[in-house]
C-alpha cells in the first residue's frame, strides 16, 4: 500500500473517531447538565394544566418521547407505566410528555385502550421539551422536532437526578424504579 494512501486511511479513521467520540460525548454533556439542576419550569396540557411545583413532595418521572410516530416502543412503554402500580407505591408520578395533538392522541388511544392509563402531557410547542434539551438526542430519530425515548427522574424536591437517553427503546419500568429507590 503506497504511503499517500495508508495517510489518507489514518486521517479517515482519527476524523471518524473524533466524530464519534462527539456524537457521544454532546449529548451525554448536555443529559448531565440536567442532573443535580431544579426542573425546569413548564406547563403541558392533557385537558387540565400540570406543573412540576404541584408535584412537590413526590418524585416525578418524565418519559419524553416521540408519541404517535414511534409505534409499538414507546406506546408499549406508555402503556407499561399506565399498568404499572408499582410508581404509585413509592410515591412516584409517572409523566409522560409527546409533542402530538390532542385529536392526534385520541385516535392512538382507541386503537390501544392501555394508553388512556397512563398520564400523557401535551407539549405541542415543545416548551417542556426544549426546556429539559431533549430534541437533539441520540435517540430521536427527527432530531430538533420531537424527543427521542429519555427519561427523567425527579425528586421531591424537584431536583433532577437521574437521566436516560435510550436509544434501546426498552421498557425501563425496573430500572426507573431502581433509580427512585436511592433517593
Amino acid at each position: 500500500m503506497p504511503l499517500n494512501n495508508f495517510m489518507k486511511e489514518k486521517r479517515v479513521l482519527i476524523i471518524g473517531s473524533i466524530i464519534t467520540i462527539a456524537l457521544l460525548t454532546v449529548p451525554t454533556f448536555l443529559l448531565n447538565g440536567n442532573n443535580g439542576q431544579s426542573s425546569p419550569k413548564g406547563q403541558s396540557e392533557n385537558g387540565e394544566t400540570t406543573t412540576l411545583s404541584s408535584l412537590k413532595g413526590k418524585n416525578v418521572v418524565l418519559f419524553f418521547n416521540e408519541g404517535l410516530m414511534c409505534y409499538p416502543a414507546c406506546w408499549d412503554q406508555i402503556a407499561a407505566f399506565g399498568k404499572d402500580t408499582e410508581f404509585t407505591a413509592k410515591n412516584t408520578v409517572v409523566l409522560t410528555i409527546v409533542t402530538d395533538p390532542k385529536k392526534d392522541w385520541k385516535g392512538a388511544v382507541e386503537k390501544m385502550p392501555d394508553l388512556a392509563k397512563a398520564t400523557v402531557l401535551l407539549d405541542t410547542n415543545r416548551k417542556v421539551s426544549v426546556a429539559y434539551k431533549m430534541l437533539s438526542l441520540p435517540s430521536s430519530m427527527h432530531r430538533g422536532q420531537t424527543p427521542g425515548h429519555t427519561y427523567v427522574v425527579i425528586d421531591k424536591e424537584g431536583i433532577v437526578r437521574y437521566v436516560r437517553d435510550d436509544v434501546q427503546m426498552a421498557i425501563r419500568n425496573q430500572e426507573l424504579l431502581g433509580e427512585i429507590g436511592k433517593l
